[in-house]
């Protein structure tokens, strides 16, 4: 039996699993602390990991009230080398400014049609974010528009593991 310590795993020293998101992080924050991404650290990547890519999407979020469940796209980032052990707070929107150890990161389009991190004002509380970090075994070639249905067609056949991690906010 494998050992828990040694699974894939993807966390963030702000947010306990299943934990409430800050405002901080969301458009119900306040000035600078607002609408800013959370930091997030990843541990135990598969062996043959070669890049990874981050989708976040609220899966309870319903763009028609009387409709189905449409999970609700708010940050995809692809081209993540595996040298880094996670994206520090505030890091969207910023990958020029952080150093060298993030050139070749590229954010795309949220459902908002914009690029980066973006949680809007919640129509109601208690909507679970899930946060899925894939390990894939190449870079991703998307082009300038990177969209969450692009990177899920490009990863089939590349994922190495996944690991989820889920806030409430």
């Amino acid at each position: 039996m494998a050992n828990p310590s040694d699974e894939f795993r993807l966390t963030s020293s702000n947010i306990s699993h299943e934990g409430r998101l800050p405002r901080q992080y969301t458009d119900e924050g306040q000035g600078a602390k607002r609408s800013i991404s959370p930091p997030l650290e990843w541990y135990n990547l598969p062996q043959g990991t070669k890049s990874l890519a981050l989708i976040v999407q609220d899966i309870d979020a319903a763009i028609d009230p009387t409709g189905p469940m449409v999970p609700c796209t708010n940050w995809v980032v692809v081209n993540i080398p595996a040298t880094l052990k996670g994206l520090p707070e505030g890091f969207s929107g910023k990958e020029e400014e952080v150093g060298s150890d993030y050139v070749g990161i590229k954010e795309g389009n949220n459902d908002l049609k914009v690029p980066g991190w973006r949680v809007p004002k919640m129509p109601s509380h208690g909507h679970r974010l899930e946060f899925k970090l894939y390990a894939l075994d190449d870079e991703l070639h998307l082009g300038n528009k990177v969209t969450k249905e692009k990177v899920l067609e490009a990863i089939e056949g590349h994922v190495l593991g996944e690991a989820v991690f889920i806030a409430i906010c």
